[in-house]
C-alpha cells in the first residue's frame, strides 16, 4: 500500500546509487520535481530509462550522475538537441554515458513484458537497422506456429518508477488522464514506484482515458503541486514553451549549465525552472 510522504523522503528511500531508474510521461506528466531531487541528494552511477529523454534527463546526465540511457529517442522538443547529453556522449563530459538504443515500438514492447512478467517480448520490427547489432537486448526468434522471424526484446524491469499525475486519494490510488504514454506498464514493470501528485483528492472521478494505478502497485505518493513543470499536467497547468527555449543556450555552455544547476536544481527545495 502506497504511503503518503514527502517527496524528499521518498526519494532518499527508494531511489538507490546504481539503481536503474524510469522516468516516464510524454509531452506533459514529466516528473521534473523529482528528478531534482535525485540531484539535490545527489544519487549516482544510474541507469535511466525513458522512451523520449528530453530536458529531464539532460539536467541529471550534466549533473553526473547517469552512467548508461536506454531510449529510443532524445532531444529537446520543438527546439533541437540535448546538448549535456551531447557533451556526454562525445566528449565523456562529466563523465562517460553507455548507450543503449531502441526503436519506440521496441522500447514499448520492452515495458510491457516487464510489466507482464515476461522475459521478452516479440515484434515486427529493427528489420533494416544496425540496432541489433549495437546492443544485447535485441535478438530474433521463429514463431513456432508459422516460421516467421521476428525480433525480440528483452524486458525492462527498471528497480525504481517515478512518474507524476494529477490526483490521488487518500488510500494512495493514483489516476491519471489526458497524454498517458508509457507511465502504466513503466509503473508495473518496476520493483519500486514513486508518484508525484498534483492534489490529494476525497474521491478519484472516473475521467475519459483516465488510467488509475492502484494503492497496491505503489510505494509512495508525494503532493507536489506543478511537480511537471516546465512541462504540464493537463487540466491543471500548461507548457512553459519559453523554458525549452531558453534551456538550449544554457545547455549548450559547460559554465552557464553548472551554474544553473547549482542555483535553481542544488540549492533549491522547489522545482525553479527559470
Amino acid at each position: 500500500m502506497a504511503d503518503i510522504r514527502s517527496l524528499q523522503d521518498a526519494v532518499a528511500d527508494l531511489v538507490h546509487n546504481g539503481d536503474t531508474v524510469a522516468m516516464e510521461g510524454f509531452t506533459h506528466l514529466i516528473p521534473y520535481a523529482a528528478a531534482h531531487e535525485v540531484i539535490r541528494q545527489g544519487i549516482t552511477d544510474l541507469t535511466l530509462v525513458r522512451m523520449t529523454p528530453d530536458v529531464i534527463y539532460d539536467q541529471i546526465i550534466g549533473a553526473g550522475l547517469v552512467r548508461k540511457l536506454v531510449f529510443s529517442w532524445g532531444g529537446n522538443p520543438g527546439v533541437g538537441s540535448l546538448h549535456r547529453f551531447r557533451d556526454a556522449v562525445e566528449n565523456g563530459w562529466p563523465r562517460p554515458l553507455e548507450l543503449d538504443e531502441h526503436s519506440h515500438a521496441g522500447m514499448a514492447n520492452r515495458y510491457v513484458a516487464g510489466a507482464s512478467k515476461l522475459p521478452f517480448a516479440v515484434l515486427r520490427g529493427y528489420r533494416g537497422s544496425d540496432i541489433p547489432t549495437r546492443t544485447d537486448t535485441v535478438s530474433t526468434v521463429t514463431c513456432p506456429f508459422t516460421g516467421e522471424e521476428l525480433a525480440a526484446v528483452a524486458a525492462l524491469n527498471p528497480d525504481v518508477t517515478v512518474i507524476h499525475a494529477q490526483q490521488a486519494d487518500r488510500a494512495g490510488n493514483v489516476q491519471m488522464w489526458g497524454l498517458t504514454g508509457v507511465q502504466k506498464e513503466a509503473a508495473l514493470a518496476a520493483d519500486r514506484v514513486l508518484v508525484t501528485v498534483e492534489e490529494i483528492v476525497e474521491e478519484l472521478t472516473p475521467r475519459p482515458g483516465g488510467v488509475v494505478l492502484p494503492t497496491w502497485v505503489i510505494d509512495a505518493v508525494c503532493v507536489v503541486p506543478d511537480g511537471a513543470r516546465p512541462s504540464y499536467a493537463t487540466g491543471y497547468s500548461t507548457r512553459d514553451n519559453t523554458f525549452y527555449q531558453a534551456w538550449d543556450p544554457i545547455a549548450r555552455d559547460r559554465e552557464a549549465f553548472t551554474r544553473w544547476i547549482d542555483e535553481y536544481v542544488r540549492k533549491s527545495e522547489g522545482a525553479l525552472t527559470r
